[in-house]
């Protein structure tokens, strides 16, 4: 549902672009969040496979893995599971567009005299509160299963901001996506994508502990910048080997995200005002 069905077109020229571009953006997150209230199931998978991958590798895989430190491995875990649900978090996005794309959703929404940024960054909002609510169910399971920050108020909250700005930035890559591939089914098919890119990085073991060429790459993964700061701000362990990435994962958290989204947002948004034509 958007905005435009509460008003008529002599009442959208009251207002200027700029007012119309937020009050549809927020039509469509109203929309989306509809959604999850009438499809119930929706909400079950995208807020309980967070509960189950850090229940799976928190005590199934945990103990095979070391804390650089030699203390828990839950304090070394728990933030790259919170950064690699954040990035896993584009394949929602991208099969939530594909079938709004299929079913012809989209195509009704361009069919009104809306701000063509609507659909794009409504889908955007949503994602990010739904990303929001990941993070809280994730750090209370975190919190069950033993995980702590030794950190102030101010450092946690820094760090989930990081986690958030990651989801924020690859909202608008998952859109693309949505917007390139033909069907819901072959978006499944990203999850070739989606696995290696999270798992080649800082997650589960520092980079160090592979062959340099794959360290390399692992240390330079956007997702690897995010873990390690957010360790860094939850005084957890931090893996590094003093490379100038690794030791700068704090400012890298923040340049990737801004990079990211400097590229994919525009694209996203060209992309949707050339479909069809």
């Amino acid at each position: 549902m958007s905005a435009l069905d509460t008003v008529d077109l002599d009442q959208r020229d009251t207002h200027g672009r700029a007012y119309w571009a937020i009050a549809d953006c927020f039509g469509v997150v109203r929309r989306g969040l509809t959604n999850y209230q009438r499809q119930p199931v929706l909400i079950a998978w995208q807020l309980g496979f967070p509960i189950i991958s850090v229940l799976l590798y928190g005590y199934v895989f945990g103990g095979a893995m070391k804390s650089p430190d030699g203390g828990s491995v839950r304090d070394f875990l728990m933030p790259g599971m919170f950064a690699m649900t954040m990035a896993f978090g584009f394949m929602n996005t991208a099969i939530a567009v594909v079938t709004d794309a299929s079913k012809g959703v989209i195509d009704r929404f361009r069919s009104m005299p809306m701000a063509p940024s609507a659909v794009v960054t409504g889908r955007g909002v949503n994602d990010l509160i739904v990303a929001g609510a990941e993070l809280i169910i994730l750090a209370a399971t975190a919190f069950a299963m033993g995980w702590r920050s030794d950190a102030g108020a101010g450092a946690v909250l820094a760090a989930f901001g990081l986690l958030l700005l990651l989801r924020f930035c690859l909202i608008w890559v998952g859109i693309l996506l949505g917007l390139v591939v033909p069907t819901p089914e072959a978006a499944g098919g990203l999850y070739a994508v989606a696995f290696p890119l999270t798992m080649i990085s800082s997650v589960f073991v520092p980079p160090s502990t592979m062959p340099d060429w794959l360290g390399a790459i692992a240390a330079w993964n956007p997702i690897s910048s995010t873990a390690a700061a957010a360790r860094e701000l939850f005084g957890n362990p931090v893996a590094s080997d003093g490379s100038w990435i690794q030791e700068h994962a704090l400012l890298m958290a923040v340049v990737w995200p801004l990079v990211i989204t400097a590229v994919f947002l525009p694209l996203a948004v060209r992309r949707f005002q050339r479909l069809s034509r």
